[in-house]
């Protein structure tokens, strides 16, 4: 069997939970099949079991409106990665920005089409803020796609009811298979060199983000939830690659603020290293996820397995990989009158972080049970060799 996957996202470029998915699924698989990776870049590589090859655009003629190119630009990729010939007998795609490139795979090549579903564009309404009215195009696409697929694939069983709901899809033809960790690369790891080039006080305990800013992410809710934290912690905020120049000054304008009014706040904006990464996660007290919407949470598998508890909110696939006063807290999302994401209670939001927060950092032998707890639930649940078989198993029935 050979298999093609289509990203925008594969290292170097990584900027969120698509892309590790993309990347540990691609190697767990080549040990069981041939793979074919079509990405967003400039990558080149070829063993005996997998190659990979980056695309590039050049998208200097373009006279579209700026959010619009990189609608273009990932249909230029599309075109491409379907012009370079296919021999592959399955095509999977990940994200919206691919999905044109699975349709296409699918028609001219007359080849199978799996479809991984790691957020649903109708659910991500901020969206529009970044691609203005190509967020019309990603909805239609993402829709045309998941319904002409041969077989979807959930990353939660609340992702899944989400993609019934939303199209027009046999829920047969929807596969629940969770992300997954590596436990060996995402362990705790004594390193508090790796804290001090940012700044951070190893001997201080700290609350820890790590993710993109964006309206998804709830990283402003976690900033105005600050204010009502001790003052006796530090906070860490992993946060980069902004949708918008205006969520950006609305970062910079909020930290900014409360930097003021707080000292231990630091805020690290660049894309780091795996090892970095770990280090962070393993030395934090406790690892906040404020999402607002989130088919899975892969970021808090990684601080579970790195022994560090987890205050997340209670959305979507979250609900499966924090388990409530084990592994950490989960705190509720209230929206106003089912109203849509971003019309949420922020003050009771805000106030709810914080306090689950306090709990934990006021109480150092609970953080440690709920930190083994953690490791552990990693370990036994989530692994990408199980995760690839599984993926592997649901190819063979297509293929057939």
């Amino acid at each position: 069997m050979k298999v093609l996957l289509l990203t925008n996202e594969y290292p170097p470029n990584i900027y969120g939970g698509a892309g590790v998915h993309v990347d540990y699924l691609s190697r767990a698989l080549s040990k069981l099949c041939k793979v074919d990776v079509r990405c967003f870049g400039n990558q080149k590589l070829s063993t005996k079991s997998i190659s990979v090859t980056g695309f590039g655009v050049n998208n200097n003629h373009y006279t579209a409106p700026k959010p619009l190119k990189s609608v273009f630009g990932a249909l230029d990729r599309c075109l491409h990665f379907n012009a370079t010939n296919i021999d592959a007998d399955l095509v999977h795609v990940h994200t919206w920005y691919t999905h044109f490139g699975g349709i296409l795979a699918k028609l001219n090549y007359g080849i199978p089409l799996v479809l991984t579903s790691h957020s649903l564009e109708p659910l991500r309404p901020w969206k529009e803020e970044q691609l203005g009215g190509g967020y019309q195009f990603s909805c239609w696409v993402e829709k045309a796609a998941v319904e002409m697929a041969d077989a979807v694939i959930a990353v939660s069983a609340e992702a899944k009811k989400d993609i019934v709901k939303l199209f027009n899809v046999d829920q047969a033809k929807v596969h629940v298979i969770y992300n997954g960790i590596d436990p060996a690369e995402y362990r705790p790891v004594k390193a508090p060199e790796k804290l001090k080039v940012f700044g951070i006080d190893p001997l201080k305990p700290y609350v820890l983000f790590v993710g993109r800013i964006t309206r998804q992410k709830g990283i402003i809710h976690l900033l105005n939830a600050i204010q009502y934290m001790r003052p006796d912690f530090q906070i860490v905020l992993c946060a980069g690659a902004p949708d918008t120049k205006a969520i950006a000054k609305e970062m910079e304008s909020h930290v900014s603020k409360l930097q003021k009014t707080r000292t231990g706040i630091i805020w690290i904006q660049e894309i780091l290293d795996t090892q970095t990464k770990v280090a962070l996660y393993s030395h934090a007290a406790v690892f906040c996820c404020p999402s607002i919407y989130e088919p899975f949470g892969i970021i808090n598998l990684e601080a579970m397995a790195c022994e560090t508890p987890v205050v997340a909110s209670a959305v979507g696939g979250i609900k499966e990989v924090v388990l409530e006063g084990e592994t950490g807290f989960l705190v509720p999302v209230e929206q106003k009158n089912n109203s849509p994401f971003d019309s949420i209670h922020p003050e009771k939001f805000a106030r709810d972080l914080a306090r689950k927060i306090n709990q934990l950092m006021a109480n150092e032998k609970l953080r440690i049970k709920m930190g083994k707890a953690g490791r552990k639930r990693a370990v036994n649940t989530f692994s990408w060799e199980a995760i690839a078989k599984k993926t592997h198993t649901l190819y063979k029935t297509l293929i057939r």
